[in-house]
């Protein structure tokens, strides 16, 4: 959002709050429906109308003193540059109050509008007593996202998309409206870090497309998360839960049995989609797990972020899912999610991560968060503690004085040992140990494993219970809580301003056996993952001292 002009209404003398997105277009080009081509710039682009009446329709859905007058917020895109004979495809809108278009032309028409909402006799004083009151709004913190998951796919639209969000979301609607009309084929792919909004996305496609009766699935390579969104989406429905699968779920499937497959957390794509339990009739069948996803679905759509693959042998990357639809005749849409809606919407702090482990190409040194946060920032709490036993305190205080859900993982870099028989029953060993510090690990998957007042491993990060054992990357990855704390082991230490990965302390079998090129690349994405997990705060600790000294200085 670029400008938010604050005053006084001229009839109701309330406050008024008009949400201004600005644009330096000249041109426009319509690409599809509501998703444009700006010449001169890169990728595709939301219609501006589209885009502040998003910002206008999520800040009032989160601000609960706006909840009974939401006509106090107004939103225009103004772009200044343009005469409207030069984007006449964009003048096809649906006009609300959340969403007008001005061009250079309609200086006059925009000149009322503010009028009409902003009181241009009002006194100085009443003025900056609106821009006071909003900034001292009380947010209502986005809800978590499977509290809302099972009533966007049964019942109606629970997310609101911003900017490449909706991009994404128009895309692949178009996409299936072209194959209906054509036959045509469209692979799309969407970017993102963590927290950016694609499990939103995912789950906004799968509910509008099976609403409409379409053949949809949603599908990843994580049973954590594929169990859950059953267990929580589809509380009370076969059917819903029905639409929740694996990527291997599509060894020797034919083509086209499905409208669309939403293949969530991408990254996580194998080489092939065999395991120990697929049949031998199938396992002859099986081909590149890629072209098995791409070749079941009319429209293929893949949400990936590459710097989370954590296990040798996971190839879902932008430029080997191109690839494959290039290779297998599918046309290829891209688009990149740049928002945070974890995290406390910084996206300041997914930039601290990625510096703070030396990630992507041309990364910048790291940087103390003090340094690096700003006024946007304030949504994120970043700590680190002394001891793990200040660790689980940080994380218990956080929860007693704002609420939310506390949860500690760690590194790889301890055994984890099947329960063992009490007199009491089945009970956790306590593998985690550092001093006099010990906790076990989340529980086993397995039933006849299963620990009483546990929940397993797949909802360790949802279920209430789950405090009290430490989380790891394979419980963690996919979801989010409010509070974290973060262990880093001893498979991960810093020396002389470098990370250092260190093989013989992993305690992670499958990543041990990763070549000398990728094994510290898997590490540190493992403690990416880690650190982006905590929507409102997180807290480190490290069990090297010279890696908790470096931790305590980036945390300052």
């Amino acid at each position: 959002m670029d400008v938010i002009l604050c005053g006084t209404h001229p009839r109701t003398g309330q406050s008024s709050f008009v949400f201004v997105e600005l644009k330096q277009w000249s041109k426009a080009e319509v690409h599809l429906a509501q998703v444009l081509n700006i010449p001169g710039l890169p990728g595709l682009h939301l219609h501006p109308v589209d885009q502040v009446r998003g910002y206008c329709q999520y800040f009032v859905d989160h601000t609960p003193a706006l909840a009974e007058r939401p006509r106090a917020v107004r939103g225009i895109a103004y772009l200044h540059n343009a005469r409207r004979a030069d984007i006449d495809g964009l003048l096809q809108y649906e006009v609300s109050e959340h969403g007008r278009l001005f061009t250079m032309d309609d200086k006059a028409d925009l000149r009322q509008a503010f009028n009409a909402v902003l009181d241009k006799a009002a006194e100085r004083g009443s003025n900056l007593a609106a821009g006071d009151e909003l900034l001292g709004f009380e947010h209502r913190p986005t809800k978590p996202l499977l509290a809302l998951a099972a009533a966007e796919i049964r019942d109606r639209e629970q997310f609101v998309l911003l900017d490449e969000q909706k991009v994404a979301y128009e895309l692949v609607m178009q996409a299936v409206e072209r194959s209906r009309a054509a036959q045509t084929r469209t692979v799309v792919i969407v970017e993102g870090g963590p927290g950016s909004g694609k499990s939103v996305i995912a789950l906004s496609l799968l509910g509008d497309l099976a609403r409409r009766g379409l053949a949809v699935h949603h599908a990843t390579g994580s049973k954590s998360f594929t169990q859950t969104m059953r267990k929580y989406a589809g509380r009370g429905s076969t059917r819903v839960q029905g639409l929740f699968k694996y990527f291997n779920t599509y060894v020797g499937c034919q083509p086209r049995e499905l409208d669309v497959l939403i293949c969530d957390e991408a990254h996580r794509i194998r080489e092939k989609g065999v395991t120990q339990y697929t049949k031998k009739e199938q396992r002859d069948r099986a081909g590149r797990q890629i072209n098995e996803l791409i070749n079941v679905a009319t429209v293929p759509v893949f949400l990936l972020d590459e710097n989370q693959i954590v296990r040798p042998g996971e190839m879902g990357s932008l430029r080997e899912i191109s690839a494959a639809a290039e290779a297998l005749g599918c046309k290829v849409e891209v688009v990149r999610l740049h928002d945070q809606l974890r995290c406390g919407g910084s996206v300041s702090y997914d930039t601290w991560v990625a510096r703070l482990l030396g990630l992507g190409q041309n990364v910048e040194p790291p940087v103390p968060w003090s340094k690096l946060a700003g006024p946007l920032d304030e949504g994120i709490t970043v700590s680190s503690a002394a001891t793990p036993q200040a660790l689980e305190s940080w994380v218990l205080h956080q929860k007693e004085l704002h609420g939310g859900v506390p949860r500690l993982a760690a590194g790889f870099c301890w055994p984890w040992s099947d329960p063992v028989m009490t007199p009491d029953g089945r009970a956790l060993v306590d593998d985690v140990r550092i001093g006099g510090w010990q906790r076990p690990w989340n529980a086993k998957s397995e039933r006849n494993k299963a620990v009483a007042g546990v929940p397993e491993s797949n909802y360790w990060a949802t279920d209430e219970r789950g405090f009290g054992q430490v989380g790891c990357i394979y419980t963690a990855q996919g979801f989010e809580y409010d509070w974290s704390g973060v262990i880093f082991g001893s498979d991960l230490v810093r020396r002389d301003g470098m990370w250092i990965p260190q093989r013989q302390n992993s305690e992670d079998s499958a990543v041990k056996r990763a070549d000398e090129l990728h094994f510290g690349a898997l590490i540190k994405n493992t403690y990416k993952v880690l650190l982006t997990r905590g929507m409102r705060g997180t807290a480190v600790y490290s069990t090297d001292p010279e890696t908790q000294a470096f931790l305590e200085e980036m945390t300052g």
